[in-house]
């Protein structure tokens, strides 16, 4: 069923009479996309389709304390913990998250929110934290939610809140909800898209792609030289603004193909087409900017050859960044990272669907 953002606007809820402490805990995934979202407009919402895989072991783990307020005021009240340590600084984000998703939960308001946090992987470590921190944050709302209106509504229901939900403090968010795949983004072929929140095909997956494997070669670790933001916002103004979009919802259309069908080929050359766009839309905008390494290019050059030579179905991708992810199926799985640690010194973090 398709929702419109009315649908989530939070009604019939009761605080009042919340007297004890409500404890919640969520986990949330990362997630890796095969096809890129990049560029936005206003209110969040993606200028192109994408598609990624849902990560297992790297995820956002996050504890909530929630305490209903004495005096009700109409600030939204919290401390923000990371891994037990107060981090004030990571405050400012989760406030405006919090603005952002006001109108559709206003009884945020009436509570004191204590977060702790921690994830499973390095920060900044190239795995994308804050769609996996958001998802997380937008499942401990939904579960309050849940437990202040009598209204009994569908698993699909919340899901789709949860995404669209997180989609507002983080885009990629949206698509850490659900597994295995999900798709975020309108598009003409497939009628149950939305740019609100990400949805899961309306297909099995091929089993092909059961526990496919992504390595992350980490080449650079530490933030970004240019945060995903300012991208974004140089995709306003590029030149290949309308042949991005074209180009993203027709690779979406045959990326679904390839997984339904367990077409490898075209699933290596439609993710790799992907990841260099990326970086191409990166080294065009005005101004441009580089975030590949030497080692990136080289570690993507090894493993063209090492396809070649070994007839493997391996392949890359990459985000916003100069870190690689290795996408391989399980059967390839003992060979592959062998051969990744036999071309390079830098850490690899294993992961998979």
């Amino acid at each position: 069923m398709a929702y419109s953002q009315q649908n989530f606007i939070a009604k019939d809820y009761k605080t009042d009479n919340i007297i004890n402490d409500i404890l919640i805990e969520e986990e949330a995934p990362s997630n890796i996309a095969l096809v890129k979202y990049w560029g936005k407009y206003i209110g969040q919402l993606p200028m192109n389709p994408s598609i990624s895989f849902t990560l297992n072991k790297s995820k956002t783990i996050t504890k909530a304390r929630i305490k209903p307020k004495e005096n009700k005021s109409e600030t939204i009240d919290f401390k923000l913990f990371f891994e037990g340590k107060h981090k004030p600084d990571f405050e400012p984000k989760i406030r405006t998250f919090f603005k952002s998703i006001f109108r559709f939960v206003p009884f945020i308001q009436d509570f004191y929110f204590e977060f702790d946090s921690k994830n499973t992987f390095p920060h900044s470590s190239g795995i994308a934290s804050s769609a996996s921190a958001f998802a997380a944050l937008a499942k401990i709302i939904v579960s309050l939610e849940k437990q202040l209106i009598n209204d009994e509504k569908s698993i699909d229901f919340w899901h789709k809140k949860a995404s669209f939900l997180a989609r507002l403090g983080s885009g990629s968010a949206s698509r850490s909800i659900e597994r295995p795949v999900t798709i975020w983004g309108e598009m003409n072929t497939f009628e149950g898209s939305s740019k609100f929140y990400a949805v899961k095909p309306d297909f099995e997956i091929h089993p092909v792609f059961n526990n496919y494997q992504d390595s992350i070669v980490l080449v650079e670790e530490g933030q970004k030289k240019v945060p995903s933001s300012v991208g974004h916002k140089l995709m306003n103004t590029h030149p290949y603004k309308d042949r991005r979009k074209f180009m993203a919802d027709e690779n979406t259309y045959f990326m679904l193909k390839a997984l339904k069908n367990g077409d490898l080929k075209n699933f290596i050359n439609i993710v790799e087409k992907e990841a260099l766009n990326l970086h191409a839309l990166m080294m065009t905008s005005e101004p441009n900017y580089i975030l590949m390494q030497p080692e990136t290019l080289n570690i993507i050059q090894k493993i063209r050859e090492f396809r070649k030579k070994t007839d493997s179905n391996v392949c890359f991708t990459l985000d916003a960044g100069a870190n690689v992810h290795v996408l391989y199926p399980e059967n390839e799985k003992q060979k592959v990272f062998n051969f990744l640690k036999s071309i390079t010194d830098k850490k690899i973090i294993r992961d998979y669907i």
